[in-house]
């Protein structure tokens, strides 16, 4: 007969193991609580007893010997002898008060009561001895102090030696009790928990026999079945519980796997007709390239005639035409080199995306500050209202790198400055060597990137959720990255929005390079605002 839920069976089992360790505990608890009652009687009873105890043997036998001492000495001496017997005094009180605080047997009691009689006596017995060495009668002074000062302090000892032997008595009687009481006490625990070993291991059978290996059983089956294999046995159909209805449930898959089976030739038939869809699907990426391509080059011819008829222009203008000739004929030329460079980054961008990085990665021993002056140059040219202006080191920047893609790199950070900000508004490039590599900053004064969008800002068409309106794809600032990260450099962002932004990247000097330890170069600043 199984029960019918494996949640009431596993229940059971936990409830039965919790049960289980609450007894072993509150057994065992109650075992070393007996232990803890016999050892309280040495720890808080005897122990500090006899502490005090030997603390009155000191203290009194310190006591007689300071009053001999006192008789011996000289008229310069009392006053200091007289003091270490006040002292030793103070000290026997302390310690028979602290004696009185603690717990006694009625034996013990009787004892103490027996030195504390006889400790007044003596010490009335001291007093009268002091008076007389006081009074000049050292003679009687010190015969009483032979005879009967010491009979008293003798009676104050003896009872001090009968409460000590009392006190050891009772202290190895506690401890004899308490050895008893752990001995029984482990045994008890460990016969404990063998019973409950014993227990355990029986629930343990149980729910290996009727729960585990049935399941075990079943997942058998089911990686056979996964591996279409349906001959299989299924065992537990008959149960009424999870189990049971698992081994049903898994019967109802192996009549499915073998539907499966039997539709594996249709399924065939259609792969191959998406692997035909696929096919087509490639054709129409191809016919796409290519037709970029073929655009490209149809935009060439006509733009390269364009600038041809423009150059002309501009010679006519030299030998004296209309200068609204020449005015017109540059704005021709500005206008041809906007579409030329806007092909350029579109070709370049699906190369790089498309084909990879390292089949257009052909570096070489560069000065960045040539690359940075054509760029700011070309951007100029193309946006003749902007205002870049240059800060580049008065030495070489040694790198060794792509220049073609260098180019691109520091095309788009510009691109995006002159985009994102106002008409006029200053965009300012910074060009040093830091610790060993080359710094370029870019830094603008537009409308920035909000804080939540820096994180993603080089992730791929992703764009700063203030940007709606302005035209972008989303890829420059992640060829930027991908760039940077071939030349074995970074790219970093520090921007605030409606304030500005200022994108870094830092690039490895090259060996044969100014060493990185040298001192920074000088900035010199180049200005070229054009209208």
């Amino acid at each position: 007969m199984y029960p019918r839920s494996l949640n009431f069976s596993l229940s059971l089992v936990f409830v039965f193991f919790f049960l289980l360790v609450a007894v072993l505990g509150s057994f065992s608890i109650e075992r070393l609580s007996e232990f803890n009652r016999s050892s309280a009687d040495v720890r808080d009873v005897w122990l500090p007893a006899t502490r005090v105890i030997g603390d009155l043997n000191n203290f009194t036998s310190d006591f007689r010997a300071a009053e001999g001492r006192y008789l011996l000495s000289s008229a310069s001496e009392s006053a200091a002898s007289k003091r270490e017997l006040e002292s030793l005094s103070h000290s026997v009180e302390q310690a028979q008060a602290a004696y009185e605080r603690l717990r006694r047997s009625p034996a013990a009691s009787g004892l103490y009561a027996r030195f504390k009689d006889g400790w007044i006596a003596y010490r009335r017995m001291v007093d009268r001895v002091l008076q007389l060495h006081e009074a000049g009668q050292t003679a009687e002074a010190v015969n009483l102090y032979r005879t009967a000062s010491q009979a008293s302090y003798d009676v104050v000892n003896d009872a001090l030696d009968t409460v000590t032997r009392l006190n050891v008595t009772s202290a190895n009687a506690a401890s004899d009790e308490a050895d008893a009481a752990y001995r029984s006490a482990r045994g008890w625990i460990s016969a404990a928990m063998v019973m409950a070993a014993l227990l355990g291991m029986a629930a343990l059978v149980y729910v290996k026999r009727f729960i585990s290996r049935p399941l075990q059983q079943l997942a058998a089956g089911m990686r056979r079945l996964a591996g279409n294999d349906t001959d299989i046995e299924i065992r537990g159909t008959e149960r009424i519980d999870e189990i049971g209805e698992m081994a049903r449930a898994l019967g109802i898959f192996r009549t499915n796997a073998i539907e499966l089976m039997l539709s594996q030739r249709s399924l065939s038939q259609q792969a191959s007709m998406l692997e035909e869809k696929l096919a087509q699907e490639q054709l129409l990426t191809q016919l796409q390239q290519d037709f970029l391509s073929m655009a490209s080059h149809e935009f060439r011819t006509p733009l390269t005639v364009i600038d041809g008829q423009a150059q002309r222009l501009i010679k006519l203008g030299d030998r004296g035409e209309v200068d609204d000739t020449v005015t017109r004929a540059r704005k021709i030329r500005t206008a041809v080199l906007q579409i030329t460079t806007v092909i350029d980054k579109l070709l370049n961008s699906a190369r790089l995306i498309d084909s990879g990085a390292q089949l257009y990665f052909h570096p070489a021993e560069i000065d960045l500050r040539t690359v940075l002056a054509e760029v700011c140059q070309l951007h100029r040219e193309i946006a003749p209202q902007a205002k870049i202006s240059q800060q580049l080191a008065t030495v070489p920047l040694p790198v060794f790198g792509d220049a073609k893609l260098l180019s691109q790199l520091f095309g788009n950070l510009i691109s995006n400055a002159l985009k994102y900000s106002p008409d006029g508004s200053p965009i300012t490039v910074i060009a040093s060597v830091e610790r060993g590599q080359v710094a370029v900053a870019v830094r603008d004064q537009g409308m920035g990137i909000p804080h939540k969008d820096l994180a993603e800002i080089f992730g791929r068409y992703n764009r700063g959720s203030n940007v709606s309106g302005i035209v972008g794809t989303g890829v420059g600032l992640y060829l930027v990255k991908i760039v940077a990260d071939l030349h074995g450099g970074r790219v970093t962002v520090d921007s605030t929005e409606g304030q500005g932004s200022c994108f870094t990247v830092r690039l490895p000097v090259s060996g044969t390079g100014r060493s990185a330890n040298a001192a920074p170069p000088k900035l010199v600043a180049v200005q070229t605002d054009q209208a």
